[in-house]
């Protein structure tokens, strides 16, 4: 206590200066907080530019993104052609179509349906003669395309929309081994059609189980004149080749600046930002490759997919889509056959400026990187192809057959499908057999099809591998009727895709598509999963998620497999995984159908018949679920037959009421396929 004392004492005279000094203090501190007010209320008036920060949400902007019509307008456009496409196929259709619409005097342009607001179809009739165009492939069991999807779902939604300016046609793309074909075809020519629009030409479909590129051109052949017909216009007759884009060389660019192979962003794949897309694809690590089968010609495979960090999310079902590069030997033969240096870097620059298509494929790249990344080269080219390459051959035999070839006489068909498509000769081959056919490489770079992401059934089940996706494969290599070997492009580029390539670990570019190819909904239902070869694929997955179940306790109905291979000791893959859930109990009943072990070929539908009483029990009293995977062709046909005679043998039914249950166990969701031709 004393202590403090003096220091009290001490302290009192100051507390007197400090009040005189803190009126002045006082004025100064509330005229500055004044001022400070005043300027803060002031400078916060002026961002009041927010007008002008609305005048980047103008109209007229949206207009020019989304507005096909004003686009046409602003062109003169007076044809548009949109297009569903999966593969690239529709794609490419609408650009020939396009192409075609100046040789009969008018002008197209190609259109996503994505990129536009499919709502204006109403306002074509404001130009006049105008034409929409579609061209929609069917992917899956009768679903869209993923770019058409929203377009699907408009003509659904939309009943009160009227359509009776708009003149239209449909030309389909489909495959008749699938159970619903052409449905988006028929279903959009159908649609139009009831919302008041004027079909001007018959809906066209091509079958890509049969020949897809005659179905077109004969189609084509007979929509033009009625073009002109229903127009009362003249075709120009100008047959020659119009190019699309002009090429430009750079001789001194930032090569941090060119394209080296990236789908979407330049260099998206040195620096990778989600979501993880069809444009955006994740650089995968591959951690497992290895040989399925023990033995035989064949190589069949099996990939892990390193997925961590990625967030990128997967449901068993689901497909991973892949982009493979074309083999490197066949990229160096193509540039030695047409004499080009490879690593020159350029440009194909669009002739239209107005098009949103800028580029036919990423550029500034090189020719190497663009044979290599982004054009298929392996596939028998298209007829268009042959007609627009014809002008560079210099013996006037070879001109004359490759525009008979491209021509839709009987004699030009017949030597298509025999010179070209049951040849099976890509555009290497075709250079080679016909040495005076040597075109620019800038023109053939401009009329190759894009080299398209390649689609598998996920082998695995996000429950136990949420960082990992499994690929199973068969690599395919042929030898052709003129004796080449030809591979296929993304099984091979899999096969060389060691876990370490020279210390590197080796990647994948990759992103998900969603399936409706899913587990039923309750876990007690049964399963039963018919998949010979790699068509076990998804039921790797299942067969893994129902364990998964399991282990947390869930009830789960009887879980059964009918799988089939060649030979027990040649490719019965999974063999031990298989065999040991059927031994815990995770698979009730696992049927294996060895083909050629004995004299009489056994496939998997013979043991569907054999066990024909359980099969029945399962599906018509305790609503099991059916999934086939594999051949459509072949396989997912004698399948259907298999359920139609056990329907009839058992459930007493006539085969019409047979084909019946099938169909309504289809729209129930009891019945799904994920099959390939």
């Amino acid at each position: 206590m004393p202590d403090m004392d003096p220091e009290t004492t001490h302290t009192e005279p100051a507390v007197d200066e400090e009040a005189s000094l803190f009126s002045t203090m006082d004025l100064l501190l509330f005229s500055v907080i004044v001022s400070f007010v005043v300027y803060w209320f002031m400078s916060r008036k002026k961002p009041e530019p927010i007008p002008e920060f609305k005048k980047l949400d103008t109209p007229t902007l949206t207009t020019r993104e989304t507005s096909f019509i004003e686009k046409m307008k602003k062109t003169g456009k007076n044809i548009i052609v949109f297009y569903g496409s999966q593969t690239g196929t529709a794609e490419e259709f609408a650009n020939r179509l396009s192409k075609d619409a100046q040789r009969y005097g008018m002008k197209g342009m190609v259109a996503d349906p994505e990129e536009y607001s499919m709502g204006e179809l109403s306002r074509l009739s404001e130009i006049k003669n105008s034409l929409a165009i579609f061209c929609m492939a069917t992917y899956g069991e009768g679903d869209p395309t993923d770019n058409a999807q929203d377009f699907y779902d408009w003509l659904q939604e939309n009943d009160d929309e009227n359509l009776s300016g708009l003149n239209y046609t449909v030309f389909g793309l489909g495959n008749k081994t699938y159970e619903h074909y052409n449905a988006m075809g028929k279903y959009v020519d159908k649609r139009l059609e009831q919302l008041g629009a004027t079909r001007i030409f018959d809906l066209g479909m091509g079958d890509d189980d049969g020949n897809l590129e005659e179905d077109f051109v004969s189609w084509r052949e007979q929509f033009w004149p009625a073009v002109c017909e229903h127009f009362g216009v003249e075709a120009s007759g100008d047959e020659s080749s119009i190019r699309q884009y002009e090429l430009k060389e750079h001789t001194d660019i930032n090569m941090n600046k060119v394209y080296t192979g990236e789908i979407g962003r330049l260099k998206s794949f040195e620096v990778q930002k989600p979501p993880f897309d069809s444009k955006n694809p994740f650089l995968a690590p591959v951690t497992v490759n290895r040989k399925l089968n023990k033995a035989g010609d064949r190589h069949l495979m099996h990939l892990e997919l390193d997925i961590t960090g990625s967030k990128i999310r997967y449901e068993s079902g689901d497909h991973v889509a892949v982009f493979p590069t074309n083999d490197s030997a066949l990229v160096n033969k193509l540039g030695q056959t047409l004499g080009v240096d490879l690593d020159v870097v350029i440009s194909l620059n669009n002739l239209d400026e107005e098009s949103n298509k800028k580029h036919p494929f990423p550029c500034p790249t090189t020719y190497r990187t663009a044979l290599t990344h982004y054009l298929d080269i392996t596939h028998p080219p298209r007829t268009n192809v042959l007609y627009e390459l014809a002008q560079y051959a210099s013996d006037p035999k070879d001109q004359e057959n490759m525009r008979k070839m491209a021509s839709s006489s009987p004699e030009g068909k017949a030597l298509y499908q025999s010179w070209v498509l049951d040849a099976s000769r890509n555009i290497l081959a075709i250079l080679e057999d016909m040495p005076s056919l040597r075109p620019p490489v800038d023109h053939l770079c401009e009329l190759l099809p894009r080299l398209q992401a390649r689609y598998y059934s996920i082998a695995s089940s996000s429950k136990v591998h949420p960082n990992s996706i499994h690929i199973c494969a068969v690599v395919v290599e042929y030898e052709t009727k003129t004796g080449r070997t030809n591979k296929g492009v993304a099984t091979n580029w899999l096969k060389n895709k060691l876990v370490t390539d020279n210390g590197h670990k080796s990647a994948v570019p990759m992103y998900i598509r969603k399936s409706q190819f899913r587990l039923p909904f309750k876990s007690t239902n049964p399963v039963i999963m018919v998949g010979p070869g790699t068509g076990i694929a998804p039921f790797v997955g299942f067969i893994q998620e129902r364990g998964w179940l399991k282990q947390q306790g869930k009830e789960v109905g009887e879980t059964v497999l009918y799988f089939g291979c060649r030979h027990k000791n040649e490719d019965y893959i999974y063999q031990e995984e298989l065999e040991g859930t059927e031994k815990n109990g995770v698979l009730t009943q696992l049927n294996v159908a060895f083909s050629r072990d004995q004299d009489h070929k056994v496939y998997v539908q013979h043991l569907l018949t054999k066990n024909k009483e359980h099969v029945w029990k399962l599906i018509h009293t305790d609503n099991a679920h059916i999934y086939i995977c594999g051949d459509a062709k072949n396989m997912a046909k004698d399948v259907q037959t298999a359920f139609y005679e056990i329907a009839e043998q058992v459930g007493g039914m006539t085969r019409t009421q047979a084909v019946d249950y099938v169909k309504k166990l289809m729209t129930k969701g009891r019945y799904s396929q994920d099959v390939w031709s």
